[in-house]
């Protein structure tokens, strides 16, 4: 039982952190990270059930300008690649206050590319899934307070908010952006 509890917490958590809330803060250090190509596709998005209506040029165009609004902030010596395909969402529509509310989500398949290196970071992609933030309507629901738009830019924004998480983790994990950055030197001395 506790832990379906922490688990719990964790996820109410996540769904609580708004994607785009520490844009104004400066970039979390990712070495000598620069992104080049940020690709984003929906040719097989799947619409959920008792979802809005969105077309996959407007799911595609809404991921790659949140993950440009991110990670335009790095200027790193390396060059990388993004190849981002919606694979399913739900922007939700209005509902019962209190009793039914429910939240858009959405599936995001990422692939990270090493130009310097010549290879896929992610030999398969790395699937991604977001749920709106708690400030889109946690009680009466975002399909009353929010247009399908606006739902569909704070789910790419806390995509590209996990995103750059996962790219972090894997920072810390397998070196991915340890390169020939001076800034990498710096994050170091920093972490200590």
């Amino acid at each position: 039982m506790l832990r379906v509890l922490s688990v719990f917490v964790s996820l109410m958590f996540l769904v609580a952190c708004n994607g785009a809330a520490d844009l104004g803060k400066p970039a979390v250090p990712l070495g000598d990270f620069k992104l080049v190509h940020n690709i984003a596709v929906a040719p097989k998005a799947q619409k959920g059930p008792l979802s809005r209506e969105v077309s996959k040029e407007e799911l595609a165009k809404a991921l790659s300008d949140a993950t440009a609004e991110r990670f335009g902030r790095y200027d790193g010596a390396r060059n990388y690649h993004f190849g981002m395909s919606v694979e399913g969402y739900v922007l939700a529509q209005p509902g019962i206050p209190l009793v039914f509310a429910p939240k858009s989500i959405l599936i995001v398949n990422l692939t990270v590319w090493d130009d310097a290196k010549n290879k896929k970071l992610t030999p398969k992609p790395h699937q991604i899934t977001v749920f709106e933030s708690f400030d889109q309507g946690p009680i009466v629901g975002s399909g009353y307070t929010k247009s399908a738009e606006e739902q569909l830019k704070n789910l790419s924004q806390n995509a590209a908010k996990s995103i750059e998480n996962y790219l972090v983790r894997q920072n810390r994990a397998e070196g991915w952006f340890n390169g020939a950055s001076t800034d990498t030197a710096t994050v170091a001395v920093a972490e200590e």
